[in-house]
């Protein structure tokens, strides 16, 4: 399409290139063309279909005399095939040449006459002990077609005859060739390519072995390394190659593999190194390129390529024969043959699909990349019916175990080829990849995590039967019924998501560091295909943390809680009695709007946490995304952050990816409460405690209960009687206390105390509940006003009576729901638990650490921050999206404490009676 040429029977009168052609007639009486196009002549013996004079078999054709002068008739010449000269034309019919030397040998001339044998241009006496007829098929198992191949027509016979009589070193080649076109087929029933290399290598046994390997035969290529079983796997594990590392010189960084390359006729090229990118047919830049063979950078490249590129530049198949080229311990250089495990031989695709071990495994030498040669059934054809393409190519590198010199065993180039129908060349495309993988046996690292796991579910179970235990204690139940087994259920799954969540932190951290802070190799990555039990161990962490949020969430939004307002009226007031006329003094009363203020300000804190989401989310993804941790999780030997855009990426490690993001989620959201717990609580704002000083200076206390008999008691009994007053008295309050000129706030006398856990008895739940029971009761139809007024008063009457039970309670006024004040005990610190029943007396315990807080979200940070680390890191891996997870993260933060807030408000708002419409 990019130039123009004179049709038959017209010659050139110029031609400046492209399409500036001038064409001319000849005339009749020389109807020819001269074979450079720029003359007529006459051709006494006819006209070829371009319009060039032709000549008969054994004859040149001759067109100018010796001078250059042009004749007008094309002479004939007859090359003398008789002994002295043995001439024959060549193939393109210009010359008379030596013939074939088998010709001389068997006839004593240029002509192989009956009985001799004439196949694929050599002659071979029919006296000779010639191999079988071979079949000149090729089968192509993936679209069930088999094709009588006109490569393997012309030259299978004659290349295994030249090979077995003569041992013809490019015949033999060019045997093994078709045997690798072939696939490398071992069917015994059928004469193929294969059957008669394997009949030829079985008979000349008598050649000897190259360099004393005894699967290379002398002048045969290496095809095959036996059938034996177990024999793949003395080949790839009983030899091994030290020393490679990370950071050495070139020699130990990169792996020197090098290839020798023969054309399909079985004649040596070159050999060529596999840094030119030879096995990859994805186009890429050279550094990419390099990179691939890298040591310890695992690559991979993919990219669809089309049936017509494939055609242009593949138009003859090379054959390759791999090595590493390594140094001896004496500073030799060595070749080694790398074995390949070409996975459409039918036996391996079997073994390898049923995931059977590396012993049945029959490994082989020679592959190509593209075959566009066999699939020819004409040879007058331009385009094949079927052409091969290696579409998946994985060099496999395995490392000793329990090595320090990264001494790695001998490598394994895994080979699946596609057999592709030509229909459409331009519009066909095949995909194809390349990959080199590092590996190591990972049983001993699944060992240690199975044993990791069993160790501490065991622990876990035992830990969950102690908060089993005491979550009965604190609910005043003695009975183990379906119940308890429900709460030991949900207290196993959070403690089982931790126990989850440190396997998988511990596994991610210790191939960050160990596989990037290497030198001298120990381990490699495992392969995403070892990552599965990883990942599983990570999803079930996820949601068994979830469910223990959810169980989280469900019970603060369901506790008791009540302010108990210590206020007495000052004084009395002068009220009118409604429908009797007279005049009666009564109590004045005191204010709702301290209460309404304290209840505001819990509603404040039921999701303040010891670190600020925010910030957490964003400054994981800056050191992620803009520093360049992210860098850390690729698969290969660097630890630098920064890499360049012109450089090959390699891609990511799930198992690095969360070791990273883990260990940034938990760096950063320890140095925030270090921050807050030591600066800025201290010096800026401390909402908890704030809280409970303010409960002290409005003179009203916090009632809560978590379980049915266990719950915190904030005192807030104001030391200066009231704190329904003005701002002078209030400020003066204030400096009488800053000056100790008032007794303390404590409880008990002469005490700080302030928060307390509280264990009470049955008998007190029982008068709660009573009381509690008029004081949440929903009001009537809004239909019948009487009946939602009556209701609103006997609510009304409710919480005065409870507030005045609850004050009483902790006055002592009631001696048979008595209470005493105590120390925990340091087990019972430690097992969150507590060992006394509280019978007759309920149990008040000192607190020194605002323990109240554990039904808020600031309490249980630690199973904030896991659930949050565990769902960034879901995401992530199944988005590969660092950007994308983080704001995942964050809106579920958000929508989480949204309604944390909404249903905690409406909590508060039920069991205080205070008027939701007043908590802002």
């Amino acid at each position: 399409g990019s130039s123009c040429v004179c049709q038959p029977g017209y010659r050139m009168v110029s031609s400046n290139g492209g399409s500036a052609i001038i064409c001319e007639k000849c005339p009749e009486n020389m109807s020819g063309v001269t074979r450079d196009g720029w003359n007529c002549i006459a051709c006494p013996k006819g006209l070829t279909s371009e319009g060039k004079c032709k000549c008969l078999n054994n004859e040149i054709l001759v067109e100018r005399s010796i001078d250059g002068v042009l004749l007008n008739e094309a002479l004939c010449i007859h090359c003398n095939g008789s002994e002295q000269s043995f001439s024959a034309s060549d193939e393109s019919g210009n010359r008379c040449v030596r013939c074939e030397q088998t010709f001389i040998n068997v006839s004593k001339s240029c002509d192989c006459s009956s009985p001799n044998i004439l196949t694929g241009g050599l002659c071979f006496s029919a006296r000779e002990s010639l191999p079988p007829k071979g079949v000149a098929t090729v089968r192509f198992g993936q679209l069930g077609l088999t094709l009588t191949s006109a490569w393997f027509l012309k030259n299978l016979q004659s290349s295994a005859s030249a090979c077995l009589l003569y041992s013809n070193l490019t015949a033999c080649q060019a045997l093994g060739n078709m045997c690798v076109m072939n696939m490398n087929s071992l069917s015994s029933s059928r004469m193929d390519a294969c059957g008669l290399f394997h009949d030829i290598y079985v008979n000349t046994a008598r050649l000897g072995n190259v360099h004393s390997i005894a699967f290379w035969r002398h002048n045969l290529p290496w095809l095959y390394y036996g059938d034996q079983p177990g024999l793949a796997s003395q080949v790839l594990d009983a030899n091994n190659f030290p020393i490679f590392s990370f950071k050495g010189t070139d020699k130990d960084v990169k792996l020197q593999f090098i290839a020798a390359s023969f054309d399909a006729t079985g004649k040596f090229l070159k050999w060529q190194n596999l840094e030119g990118g030879i096995l990859q047919l994805c186009p890429d830049t050279q550094a990419k390129l390099n990179a691939a063979y890298t040591f310890g950078t695992t690559y991979q490249q993919s990219c669809q390529v089309s049936i017509s590129k494939i055609l242009l530049d593949f138009a003859n198949p090379i054959f390759y024969d791999l090595f590493l080229e390594y140094n001896g311990d004496n500073g030799q250089q060595y070749l080694w043959a790398v074995p390949v495990l070409n996975l459409n031989l039918q036996s391996n695709e079997m073994f390898v699909n049923q995931g059977s071990n590396m012993n049945n495994w029959l490994l082989t030498r020679r592959f190509f990349l593209v075959d566009t040669l066999s699939g020819k059934e004409n040879d007058l054809e331009e385009m094949p019916r079927v052409i091969r393409i290696a579409s998946k190519i994985t060099i496999s590198i395995r490392l000793v175990s329990r090595t320090q010199t990264g001494a790695i065993y001998p490598p394994l180039l895994t080979i699946a080829y596609t057999d592709v129908l030509v229909q459409k060349p331009e519009t066909q495309s095949v995909t194809v990849s390349f990959s080199v993988n590092y590996e190591m046996n990972q049983s001993e690292a699944q060992i240690q995590t199975d044993v990791a796991l069993g160790v501490l579910g065991g622990l876990a179970v035992l830990w969950c039967l102690l908060r089993t235990a005491g979550w009965k204690r604190r609910t005043g139940s003695s009975v183990i019924d379906l119940q308890t087994v429900f709460m030991f259920i949900l207290f196993y799954a959070g403690d089982l998501a931790n126990v989850f969540f440190v396997i998988t932190v511990g596994t991610g951290i210790y191939w960050l560091v160990f596989f990037k802070a290497q030198q001298f190799v120990s381990v490699f990555l495992p392969l995403p295909s070892q990552e599965e039990d990883f990942v599983t161990y990570l999803a079930c962490a996820f949601c068994l943390k979830a469910l223990q949020f959810l169980h989280l969430l469900v019970s603060q939004l369901t506790v008791d809680i009540f302010f108990i307002d210590w206020e007495r009226p000052k004084g009395k007031v002068l009220k009118a009695v409604e429908g009797e006329g007279v005049v009666k003094s009564a109590a004045a009363p005191v204010s709702i709007w301290r209460t309404y203020f304290i209840a505001n300000e819990w509603n404040e804190i039921q999701t303040v946490r010891k670190i600020n989401p925010l910030f957490q989310v964003l400054a994981v993804l800056f050191f992620l995304e803009v520093v360049g941790f992210s860098n850390l999780a690729l698969m290969d030997s660097s630890s630098s952050l920064t890499r360049s855009t012109e450089s090959y990426i390699a891609p990511s490690s799930r198992i690095l990816r969360f070791g990273v993001s883990a260990a940034l989620w938990l760096a950063i959201a320890f140095l925030q409460v270090i921050f807050f717990s030591v600066i800025y609580e201290r010096y800026v704002e401390d909402k908890i405690r704030q809280f409970v000083d303010l409960c002290c200076m409005s003179n009203i206390s916090v009632f809560l209960l978590s379980h049915s008999c266990f719950g915190y008691y904030i005192h807030g009994r104001s030391v200066h009687g009231h704190a329904d007053t003005n701002m002078e008295e209030m400020n003066m309050n204030l400096k009488r206390e800053a000056e100790n000129l008032c007794s303390q706030r404590g409880l008990l006398p002469n005490t700080d105390g302030q928060t307390f856990q509280i264990s009470i008895s049955r008998n007190m739940r029982q008068n709660y509940d009573r009381i509690h029971e008029t004081l949440t009761r929903k009001r009537g139809p809004t239909r019948l006003l009487d009946s939602s007024v009556n209701t609103f008063e006997q609510s009304t009457r409710a919480y005065n009576t409870m507030n005045k039970f609850l004050s009483s309670f902790i006055d002592h006024v009631h001696k048979e729901i008595d209470y005493i004040v105590k120390d925990k005990l340091l087990l019972e610190r430690i097992l969150g638990m507590e060992f006394m029943e509280p019978l007759e007396k309920s149990i008040f315990y000192n607190d020194e650490g605002h323990c109240f807080s554990d039904i808020l979200y600031y309490g249980n940070e630690t199973t904030l921050l896991i659930f949050d680390i565990l769902f960034f890191s879901v995401v992530d891996l199944a988005s590969q999206s660092f950007v994308l997870a983080a704001i995942l993260t964050y809106l579920q933060q958000e929508i989480f404490r949204f309604f944390r807030n909404a249903l905690g408000q409406k909590n508060l708002a039920s069991k205080t009676l205070v008027d939701e419409r007043f908590l802002i």
